[in-house]
């Protein structure tokens, strides 16, 4: 995300003495991506942060695959995902390939007793039902439901959350992920036909400073493998930072929908794009205005993505018996559309209220064990009348 912020006390020259008034000086750390060629924020902390007491044995957590080549359409009733206590056991994975893993999560409680971070991804976690804050070595950020919060790999975070009632999609990219190109400008500001604007970002705020030492547990994530390990201080000890490395979150709610006299198709409602995957967002808008317009979405083959929709909230005009937490998925290689008789009923509407999120992937998605489990096993007969 090309936006300058910064947070907390810095001094005025990078890479220079920067004296801690207690004694000795602050340390330097440049937290960047794609080597020195990518996003970056310079941190300053008041301890070093290499200080490594002792790390554990890792724990295994490698989604069991259940179907490897899949090529049927499914519905995963999503809600269907017990509630658990722990934010990282609660993930379950559904869908993955070689760039993207993604999961349901139903925690209960929030972080508490360690500290975590996923060195191999970003995180895009979209809140749908719950409130709290994210937590992190660069500040705080408040959420509630329809957030989208954007954590890229490295990030040091904890989730607090308000109550026990929280469900959250989380994908987990092996790619930056970025806005959509074709909404920024050569400078990467947003243009004006863009359906967001940097006015809408939930930037980092209230940066905590602790200067403790301890046993603090990092928990982190790398190659399938959930390492455990034991800091001197505080993870959260920095007092100050800039740079364009950072979470942020995004509401649903300020998604505009671009809207046309005939149906628009789905790259209207882009939010992030990857190189190997992209998000959009299904928000309340107008239908088509064409005075013979059919506002559903007319059948297309999936020839080259996967394609994979989580129902929100709302009416969801070009499906049948669906509910939130729903995740259909169709699979490249064979056409879907609307479900039978939703084409013609949406013949004369003029708005849907529906929310949902989809991704679509360039590589084929393999369908989890955990997906079994909810999937209805009949979505794919659903066109026939």
């Amino acid at each position: 995300m090309p936006i300058y912020h910064k947070l907390g006390t810095i001094p005025n020259k990078r890479h220079t003495v920067f004296e801690n008034p207690k004694g000795g000086i602050y340390y330097e750390q440049l937290f960047g991506t794609i080597g020195f060629d990518g996003m970056s924020s310079l941190l300053y902390q008041i301890n070093r942060p290499t200080m490594v007491a002792e790390i554990n044995e890792p724990k295994d957590v490698r989604p069991e695959i259940a179907v490897d080549k899949n090529i049927t359409a499914r519905l995963l009733q999503g809600f269907d995902v017990k509630p658990q206590d722990d934010f990282l056991e609660s993930r379950e994975p559904m869908l993955l390939n070689g760039d993207v893993e993604i999961a349901l999560a139903a925690p209960r409680k929030s972080m508490k007793d360690y500290f975590y971070k996923n060195a191999d991804a970003d995180e895009l976690l979209f809140i749908h039902k719950g409130s709290g804050t994210l937590r992190t070595f660069l500040g705080n950020i408040p959420f509630e439901y329809g957030d989208y919060l954007l954590i890229p790999r490295g990030m040091i975070y904890q989730i607090e959350f308000d109550s026990e009632d929280n469900r959250l999609l989380v994908s987990e990219s092996y790619h930056p992920i970025y806005t959509p190109k074709r909404y920024r400008n050569w400078f990467g500001q947003m243009l004006e036909h863009s359906p967001f604007c940097e006015r809408d970002y939930k930037l980092p705020q209230d940066l905590e400073t602790h200067d403790e030492k301890g046993e603090f547990i990092m928990k982190i994530k790398k190659e399938g493998l959930l390492h455990e390990l034991v800091y001197n201080t505080h993870p959260f000890d920095v007092v100050g930072w800039d740079g364009y490395n950072f979470p942020y979150g995004f509401s649903i709610h300020n998604f505009e929908p671009i809207t046309g006299r005939v149906h628009q198709p789905p790259p209207v409602h882009q939010t992030f794009e990857t190189s190997a995957f992209v998000v959009c967002s299904f928000c309340p808008r107008l239908y088509d205005y064409h005075p013979k317009a059919i506002p559903a979405p007319y059948n297309h083959s999936n020839i080259d993505s996967d394609e994979m929709l989580y129902y929100v909230d709302g009416d969801f005009m070009s499906r049948n018996n669906i509910e939130q937490g729903h995740i259909t998925l169709h699979p490249a290689g064979i056409p879907h559309g609307p479900a039978p008789g939703a084409y013609e009923r949406s013949i004369g509407q003029t708005e849907t209220e529906e929310l949902a999120v989809m991704i679509d992937t360039f590589k084929p998605l393999k369908v989890t064990k955990n997906a079994l489990k909810i999937d209805d096993g009949k979505y794919y007969k659903s066109w026939i009348q």
